[in-house]
């Protein structure tokens, strides 16, 4: 990794810094700070008019190439973009799932037909999408997938219910893992199709979740239609088109979930400094201890990122670390605070404990990439059946 900034870096480092904060003023000014773990119900209709503005100055994509509608950004003007995007406080993204998954793996799976027709409207910030993949069957053991698409003519027909579908409140498509022959393996027979939300076919259930708020919901498609073509990859290929959205999910794209995350250690900090704890030997330690652990987290995106092809199993290091990491950030929070965490100026440090208690459950528990880690990469023997 070279992460020098040259003259020129340094230049688009400023043009980024301008533009930010020249946008986030008047209406959108209110975006700053805004969204988030646990917090992705906050005036979703403004954060989505702050996708757009991003999406018409071309900061969309950043990473993907220039033919695709990208800027081909380099690693270094990736990380630059990040860094300012934090310190100008902008907004948790909305569409997350849309540029950071569903984009990256059409540009490797995906047909010109559907790149022609789905990353543009990413780019511009006017399509939402969210993942069709855990069920209440198939969750870390993803191969146990049950939903089912038949082939009817020109149309696939889904049934079958996916559960902690995050913001599918609010998504336009869905990208779903779905078993389109029954007699195959496991493992084999599954198919990556490309959903509409918006049909009678497809009923959403928000989860309360601890927090008090729905960012996870049931997704029940009771025979909900899809175009033929709308198959990402070979159809009983999905399975090898599933796992390569999950590397990216932990891998590149955790590079913009930790501006969220130094927002909430800056808050942590914040208390500890105000109740006096900071010169707490024990409290100390552990500030500085997850402060570093942030640096790391960082230091292995950007070595992820710097990989060339397409993400490996070795990207379950990513998620097993932050998962890990966040929690810990959740309970630290609520050992600062102590008794004070049940004030109502305290709703946001609350609701990181309340949220990240599940960090190391969902997107693959912490045990099953342990287990794809030994596996896979280490090349140790299989877990007993």
């Amino acid at each position: 990794m070279n992460l020098h900034f040259s003259p020129e870096d340094e230049a688009f480092r400023a043009e980024v810094r301008d533009w930010l904060e020249t946008n986030l003023t008047g209406e959108l000014a209110g975006a700053r700070g805004l969204g988030g773990s646990g917090r992705e119900h906050e005036h979703h209709d403004l954060r989505l008019a702050w996708e757009r503005r991003l999406g018409e100055a071309g900061w969309i994509g950043l990473a993907w190439p220039e033919e695709a509608g990208g800027r081909g950004a380099s690693l270094v003007r990736q990380v630059i973009f990040a860094e300012e995007y934090a310190r100008a406080d902008a907004p948790a993204r909305v569409n997350h799932m849309g540029e950071h998954l569903l984009g990256p793996t059409l540009l490797a799976f995906g047909t010109e037909a559907q790149k022609e027709r789905f990353l543009p409207p990413i780019l511009r910030g006017e399509e939402l999408w969210c993942q069709g993949y855990s069920e209440p069957d198939a969750g870390s053991d993803l191969a146990n997938v049950q939903t089912v698409a038949v082939r009817d003519g020109d149309e696939w027909v889904i049934t079958g219910q996916k559960v902690w579908t995050s913001l599918a409140q609010w998504a336009d498509w869905c990208f779903v893992l779905a078993r389109t022959d029954r007699t195959a393996p496991r493992h084999r027979g599954l198919s990556y199709l490309l959903c509409p939300m918006h049909q009678d076919g497809v009923e959403i259930r928000p989860i309360v979740q601890l927090t008090g708020t729905s960012e996870f919901n049931e997704v029940f498609f009771d025979g909900a239609r899809t175009a033929a073509d709308s198959v990402v990859g070979e159809v009983n290929d999905g399975w090898r088109v599933a796992l390569a959205t999950l590397a990216f999910e932990r891998g590149v794209s955790t590079l913009a979930q930790q501006i969220g995350f130094g927002r909430e250690l800056d808050a942590v900090v914040a208390a500890a400094r105000a109740r006096g704890l900071v010169a707490d030997p024990v409290v100390r330690s552990r500030l500085v201890t997850t402060w570093i652990g942030l640096r790391l987290l960082r230091f292995n995106a950007l070595r992820t990122m710097s990989g060339e092809g397409e993400p490996g199993p070795e990207a379950s290091i990513s998620k097993l670390a932050w998962a890990t990491w966040h929690r810990a950030l959740g309970r630290l929070a609520v050992d600062v605070l102590g008794p004070t965490v049940e004030l109502p100026q305290h709703d946001r440090l609350r609701r990181l404990f309340l949220f990240t208690t599940a960090d190391t459950i969902y997107g693959g528990s912490n045990q099953i990439q342990r287990n794809l880690l030994a596996e896979r990469v280490l090349g140790l023997p299989k877990e007993p059946a």
